[in-house]
C-alpha cells in the first residue's frame, strides 16, 4: 500500500512540475541561450573547477566557479552549432528531471542514459557516448583477480543512489547489496576502507576514479561473463522536455556534426584533465 501511495505521490508531483514549466517548444529563433543542468560531480562527464581552462563554463549562480569535463565540451559544441549562447547548472542527480519539467533547465547533459521509464517523462536524442558497465574494487581486497560476476558471490556491493548500476548490482549472487550512497566520491570512500567490497560504475567514469586513487582497481569482464545489459544501459543522451521537439531535431543534428573519432578524442582528453589525488 506505501509502494502504490508514493507511486501516485510521485506521478502526481511531476504532473505539478509539467504544468508548473512552459508548454511552449523551445524558440529556437527568438532565444539568446540555452541552460543544461548536470551534477557537476561525475568525472570524467564533469566536474568542478576553481579555476578556467579553454574547456570550462562558468557555473550558473556560482561565481568563481567552473565545470569542465566530457559534458561540458558536448555541450558547448552543442551551442556552437545551434549559435546560442550556453548556460550550465549545477543539480543533484535527483533533481536533474524534476528541474527539465520544471522548467529551470532546457536540457540534461550528465552522462544519462535514456531508460525507458525515464523516457516515460522525458526525449532523449540520439547517443553522445557508449561505454560498458564494471567493477571497482581494493587493491588489497579479495576480489582483485576476479574475472565474472560469480567472482562475486556473496560481496558488498554499492552503487550511486538512482542509478542503473544500482539496479544491476541484484545480477550478482547471493550478493549483499548496500544502501545506495549519494556520489561516486562516497562511493570510492566506501570501497577504500572496507565498507565495501567493490561499486559498479560506467568504465569511463571508473578510470577517473581510479587515476584518482592508487588504492583502487577495474575489473572489466568478456563475454558473458559480465552484465546483462540492453542498449540503452550503455549509452548516454541528451534528455529534454517531450514537448521541444524543435530544439530535439536540433540537438540531434549537432550530435551528428561530431565524429566517433572526435567523442573519443573528447573523452581521453576529459580523463587526462579530472582532478586527480
Amino acid at each position: 500500500m506505501k509502494r502504490v501511495l508514493l507511486f501516485v505521490v510521485l506521478v502526481t508531483a511531476l504532473g505539478l512540475l509539467s504544468a508548473c514549466g512552459s508548454s511552449e517548444q523551445f524558440d529556437l529563433e527568438s532565444e539568446s541561450e540555452f541552460v543544461v543542468g548536470l551534477e557537476a560531480a561525475y568525472a570524467p562527464f564533469n566536474w568542478s573547477v576553481a579555476t578556467q581552462n579553454e574547456y570550462t563554463v562558468a557555473l550558473d549562480g556560482q561565481p568563481g566557479v567552473y565545470v569542465d569535463g566530457y559534458d561540458v565540451v558536448v555541450a558547448s559544441l552543442i551551442a556552437d552549432e545551434l549559435g546560442l549562447e550556453l548556460v550550465i547548472k549545477a543539480i543533484d542527480w535527483d533533481g536533474l528531471i524534476p528541474a527539465l519539467l520544471a522548467g529551470e533547465i532546457d536540457m540534461i547533459i550528465a552522462g544519462m542514459s535514456p531508460t525507458a521509464e525515464r523516457a516515460q517523462t522525458v526525449a532523449f536524442s540520439e547517443e553522445y557516448f557508449r561505454s560498458e558497465q564494471v567493477m571497482v574494487v581494493s587493491t588489497t581486497g579479495n576480489y582483485t583477480e576476479a574475472t565474472s560476476l560469480s567472482d562475486f558471490d556473496g560481496a558488498r556491493v554499492v552503487a550511486q543512489l538512482g542509478t542503473l548500476q544500482d539496479d544491476l548490482i541484484d545480477q550478482i549472487p547471493n550478493v549483499n547489496h548496500l544502501e545506495p550512497l549519494d556520489s561516486y566520491g562516497l562511493l570510492g570512500t566506501a570501497v577504500a576502507q572496507n565498507a565495501a567490497d567493490a561499486f559498479i560504475a560506467e568504465l569511463p567514469v571508473a578510470q577517473g576514479m581510479v587515476a584518482a586513487n592508487s588504492n583502487l582497481e577495474i575489473i572489466q569482464f568478456t563475454g558473458d561473463n559480465g552484465f546483462e545489459v540492453s542498449a540503452e544501459d550503455v549509452i548516454v543522451s541528451v534528455a529534454l522536455r517531450q514537448e521541444d521537439v524543435n530544439l530535439l531535431n536540433a540537438v540531434n543534428a549537432a550530435l551528428a556534426t561530431i565524429s566517433s573519432t572526435e567523442r573519443n578524442q573528447i573523452m581521453a582528453d576529459a580523463l587526462s584533465r579530472q582532478p586527480q589525488e
